[in-house]
């Protein structure tokens, strides 16, 4: 038998795909299925930035391009950067990836090993637990609190930093809840981490585009203190309805401070990636720069759908759901149905043709929630909720 390494046996998955097989065979074998449980808009790509990619082909792009993306590409980024934070970040410190989970798997293989500890979100995206255990670092959940909208705690965040802390993860606008942040929240998490000069920091920002009720999202890029151990991950996949095309970005610090951060993470591109496919970077380039109104429209149709969401699901026999303030997720609590959540959301795709995901497959503390993703239509939504309501009625 084979013997592969101890971190193969810790390492775990996205059950938001298995989700999506269970649901696509069950849609082969004729039944109706709603799905409601894939992070993924239902948009198509806007068509001048397919035109971008088909150009680029017709151009004789076909190449390798450079480990840290193409220059243009960087620089289109930066020039998003400033207009969305008004921070000036350079293409020296962009690099372009195969999408947001890399930056993800390079953050955390950096600070990662056995002895270090690493903070993230609970409930939060898997992957962040799933790549901390696979490096053998050990996993310090921070608390994502209902009553505290969804919104991380400062406070508690900073209690829970100790000697052996690498690396801090955060996120909002927030997958699984839909929870944002308030700017008054970040700047104490930031003024206490003056006090923990050695914890890194990695925001994923993949929705920041997707805030709702007068939110505003607030980048850890605005402040100057952190910079030298702040790593900005963002991308193409949500905004710009392109999460085929394995589009990413992040920001990373490059200062003798920092340990080089940046050249650590180009190196990780040359022995593993390569680098991105050029026709892709090109439609990057394209979303960057071309008209925004797809982007605005898709924005306010999550938005209409975010209501309809919630009174549906607030309607419902013994689930309650607090309103989310960003990205496309609603995160209902169903502690009053008297079902375990991963056995409702299992027994509502089976049963009711609804796919969701149990809140367990987040963090230790989503027991209790389900994940509802609204990137679907406003007629699939009104019917996905009237079989919630008849399969809870029986």
């Amino acid at each position: 038998m084979l013997r592969t390494i101890a971190g193969f046996d810790r390492i775990g998955e996205e059950n938001a795909f298995a989700v999506l097989a269970r649901a696509t065979a069950l849609a082969a074998e004729g039944k109706d299925i709603i799905n409601l449980g894939i992070g993924q808009p239902d948009f198509k790509t806007p068509a001048h930035i397919v035109e971008a990619a088909i150009k680029a082909l017709k151009d004789g792009h076909h190449g390798y391009t450079p480990a840290t993306g193409l220059l243009a590409a960087r620089e289109a980024v930066a020039r998003r950067t400033f207009t969305t934070t008004g921070v000036e970040v350079s293409p020296e410190n962009i690099m372009i990836v195969p999408g947001g989970k890399v930056t993800m798997f390079a953050a955390i293989l950096i600070f990662g090993e056995p002895g270090a500890e690493i903070l993230y979100p609970d409930p939060g995206f898997p992957i962040y637990r799933s790549m901390i255990e696979f490096t053998g670092a050990k996993p310090i959940p921070v608390p994502i609190r209902e009553e505290n909208g969804f919104a991380f705690s400062a406070a508690e965040t900073l209690a829970l930093i100790t000697p052996k802390t690498r690396l801090l993860i955060l996120n909002s606008p927030a997958n699984p809840t839909g929870g944002v942040t308030p700017k008054a929240e970040i700047v104490k998490l930031v003024k206490g981490l003056e006090a923990h000069p050695h914890v890194a920091i990695m925001s994923d920002e993949i929705y920041d585009v997707m805030t709702y009720d007068g939110e505003e999202h607030c980048s850890l890029l605005t402040f100057p203190e952190i910079r030298d151990r702040l790593i900005v991950l963002n991308g193409w996949s949500k905004t710009w309805a392109m999460t085929g095309w394995r589009m990413g970005w992040s920001i990373w610090p490059n200062s003798h401070e920092s340990g080089q951060l940046y050249d650590k993470v180009r190196k990780l591109a040359v022995n593993c990636w390569s680098c991105v496919n050029a026709p892709s970077q090109f439609a990057g380039i394209a979303a960057i720069d071309g008209p925004q109104d797809d982007v605005v429209k898709m924005c306010k149709a999550f938005d209409n759908r975010r209501k309809i969401v919630v009174d549906g699901l607030n309607s419902l026999p013994g689930i309650s759901c607090t309103t989310p303030k960003g990205a496309f997720y609603a995160f209902p609590n169903v502690k009053e149905t008297g079902w375990p959540a991963k056995q409702l959301a299992a027994a509502l795709l089976d049963e009711a043709g609804v796919a969701l995901i149990g809140g367990p497959d987040f963090g230790i503390l989503g027991e209790g929630y389900i994940r509802l993703s609204y990137a679907n239509s406003e007629e699939n939504i009104v019917r996905a909720i009237e079989r919630i309501e008849k399969f809870l009625a029986k």
